[in-house]
């Protein structure tokens, strides 16, 4: 257990003793080794009194390379913690005295104190308190930075009394105006959150004009402009119905390499549409399948709103080149043509769900299943390669590497750990893995047994110490279906006692988290050794991990829900243990028929529990090809 958790990517300094005081009755007494000095010790609350009682100082070894420049003595910092409290002993230098003084008055400074407030004020939304600290600041000639103003002017921005145009205090947005220009005066540099601020302002007084203005002075600063920084001239020329200008800061953003969301694209659907621009309500629905996939209620609700226009009954081709259209779906990779709109007359709009199959069923037209390049594929399983190679032991992971090209490739992965604790969070389980299992090698193409992957804790301890449990592991391990991750990844959430450690230049806080929240405190950055099977196997995935973390969307923002959505089995229980819910056979996204019609997935439902809503809009008539 020590070593399992052995934590080696953020070590504990030599010679510091960490003493945790409200932990798990479960955790051994001996808890962990933090660094690879046997002076770096956490113990249990239960032994520590015995231990401290018996040895009031545990000796303090250093090295020759980590020989501190001053002696150290052993002080007690004390410090709070959402999730659990802790104590932790650290070195501290003879000379922190002064460091403390100087500390203190940094800590006392006019400066400091009107932050502190200022961030009350902010999380109170108490605009009146922070105009009447920030009028004081000026009178003693308090010296304002960069962090004081973007306080002020987020607070002015957002700060809303119901009085005036749109529903906001005039004299506030005023007042936001005077502290940008005092700014200016005060010659502080602003930053991007100063523009994003004061566009917000301009916004506010309905100037979307104004508001683009500031983002255009952002490239002449350097300052790389975000989403946020658009947004209130966006919205705001969107608001006002000015299509031109709305669509002249899209432009900015794609030049810039800033991609629009949802609420962007929604908003930029609808000022298209009340403008009656169809060309462009057709290149926001199939940017919306691009970036969005699903969409909200409230876009399904802007999508509805066109459709249901007189302009949108008026256009579209009476008479196409089918085999154009066919050509453009192949092309695409299927579920869209680009041809422009197909067909005249009304449409007819029905909230629906697909059946099994992919029938609507209200149209009974059949979805497609988009393909993915499996060129997309390679790139994607090399990235997880090279960052489990960062991430992990380099050694471990070429091992598993070189074992999977022995032993594959296979035809579906599963996630054990994931699946031994789907029924009970608390009871593992190998009987509903074997069944799953079982029913995967049943499907198998190739009726290979699946690839199952657990941690090596999970194989030698615990519930596999059963005989039962050992000849299921025995008879894994002789197929080539089993691998045994190593101690360190993040393949499993062991039953153990895990800490989340911050460090900086004064204390280590170390917090006891739960298993379940280690891989999203700790080890969220961490490639998974069942993904990349999967991913490099171009197989199947059984596992009910949802797999959010931000790693993946960086990996490949467009690509890894795809992905997911074609080969991610997900896991029921039943009556019978667990039940499987195979990938569906047509893609959850926005689709354009060959005829015309147009299908658009909703975020109500999650095809597992509760089937998906989708909107269907077809021609009520004019369907002609040549």
């Amino acid at each position: 257990m020590v070593k399992d958790l052995h934590l080696k990517y953020r070590q504990i300094p030599p010679g510091m003793l960490l003493r945790m005081t409200s932990l798990s009755a479960k955790a051994s007494p001996l808890l962990l080794f933090f660094s690879k000095n046997s002076s770096s010790l956490c113990f249990h609350p239960r032994s520590i009194n015995y231990l401290f009682h018996y040895c009031p100082l545990i000796p303090v070894s250093f090295t020759a390379k980590t020989q501190p420049k001053y002696p150290f003595l052993m002080a007690r910092k004390r410090t709070h913690f959402s999730t659990t409290s802790a104590e932790t002993l650290v070195l501290v230098p003879r000379d922190s005295g002064a460091r403390r003084s100087r500390k203190k008055v940094f800590r006392e400074s006019p400066e400091m104190i009107l932050r502190v407030k200022l961030d009350q004020c902010s999380k109170s939304v108490n605009l009146a308190e922070a105009l009447r600290l920030y009028d004081e600041a000026i009178i003693h000639n308090v010296q304002l930075n960069v962090y004081h103003y973007n306080v002020l002017l987020y607070l002015c921005s957002t700060k809303s009394d119901g009085i005036g145009e749109d529903g906001r205090d005039v004299l506030t947005l005023e007042r936001g105006f005077e502290i940008l220009e005092r700014m200016g005066i005060d010659k502080v540099v602003p930053n991007e959150a100063t523009f994003t601020n004061a566009s917000r302002l301009a916004a506010a007084k309905n100037d979307p004009e104004r508001a683009f203005n500031l983002v255009k002075k952002m490239k002449a600063n350097g300052i790389v402009p975000k989403l946020r920084s658009y947004g209130p001239a966006l919205f705001g020329f969107c608001k006002k119905g000015m299509a031109d200008e709305a669509y002249e800061v899209d432009s900015h953003m794609m030049d810039n390499m800033v991609l629009a969301e949802e609420s962007e694209l929604s908003a930029l659907l609808k000022v298209s549409s009340a403008a009656e621009r169809e060309e462009k309500v057709y290149e926001m629905l199939h940017r919306l399948r691009a970036a969005v996939r699903q969409v909200s209620e409230d876009t399904t609700v802007v999508v509805e709103d066109w459709f249901g226009s007189k302009r949108a009954a008026e256009i579209g081709l009476e008479k196409w080149d089918s085999e154009r259209v066919k050509k453009g779906i192949v092309e695409g990779g299927g579920g869209w043509h680009g041809q422009g709109w197909l067909g005249t007359g009304k449409w007819r709009l029905v909230r629906t769900s697909m059946s099994n199959t992919g029938v609507c069923q209200s149209c009974g037209q059949k979805l497609d299943c988009i393909d993915i390049d499996p060129r997309e594929t390679d790139k994607f399983a090399k990235c997880l390669a090279d960052l489990a190679c960062q991430k992990e032991a380099r050694k471990d992971f070429v091992q598993f590497q070189e074992w999977l090209q022995r032993h594959g490739p296979f035809d579906a992965v599963v996630d054990g750990a994931n699946l031994g604790l789907a029924t009970n969070q608390h009871v593992f389980t190998f009987s509903q893995i074997n069944r799953v299992v079982k029913e995967i090698w049943q499907l198998s193409p190739s009726k290979k047994l699946p690839l199952v992957i657990l941690h090596q804790s999970r194989v030698t301890g615990g519930p596999a110490q059963h005989p039962n449990n050992k000849r299921l592991l025995e008879s894994w391990k002789r197929a080539g279906a089993l691998y045994a991750t190593p101690l360190g990844s993040n393949d499993d959430c062991a039953p153990y006692v895990y800490f989340e450690i911050t460090y900086n230049s004064r204390y280590l806080a170390v917090t006891e988290v739960s298993a379940v929240q280690v891989c999203y405190l700790f080890f969220s950055s961490f490639p998974r050794y069942w993904l990349y099977a999967a991913v490099s196997s171009k197989c199947l995935l059984v596992t009910n991990d949802e797999m959010r973390d931000h790693l993946f969307q960086l990996l490949g923002s467009s690509f890894f829900p795809r992905w997911k959505e074609k080969h991610q089995v997900r896991v029921k229980p039943s009556i019978n243990g667990l039940s499987l819910h195979m990938p569906p056979p047509y893609s959850i996204v926005i689709q354009e028929s060959e005829q015309g019609s147009w299908h658009v997935p909703t975020v109500t439902g999650d095809d597992l529990e509760i089937p998906r809503q989708w909107l269907c809009a077809t021609r009520i008539k004019g369907r002609n090809s040549y």
